[in-house]
């Protein structure tokens, strides 16, 4: 099962209003990218990178330059963060 927190919650809406203010629909098309991308790790955890010494792993989505921080617990997955690649990524 998938776990978004909080922290990843308020990002992805703050994309999402960042986005719709541009182009709604290009708000859309990235909300529902960045929804489908997190599933595959349902069936593929290990998908994103290890970062040391950060914790966690980063899913890369090139095509809308966005980066998934997330962890493995059991068959969870924990989504802690989703920061464009631009940005200045949180210690």
């Amino acid at each position: 099962m998938i776990h978004w927190e909080t922290r990843a919650l308020k990002d992805r809406e703050a994309i999402f209003d960042f986005l719709c203010d541009i182009n709604p629909d290009v708000a859309i098309k990235t909300d529902d990218l960045i929804e489908t991308k997190v599933e595959l790790l349902l069936r593929h955890p290990d998908l994103g990178v290890m970062r040391p010494p950060l914790p966690g792993r980063f899913l890369i989505i090139p095509d809308v330059s966005m980066i998934v921080l997330y962890t493995c617990r059991e068959d969870d997955i924990l989504i802690l963060r989703v920061l464009h690649q631009k940005q200045q990524f949180p210690a």
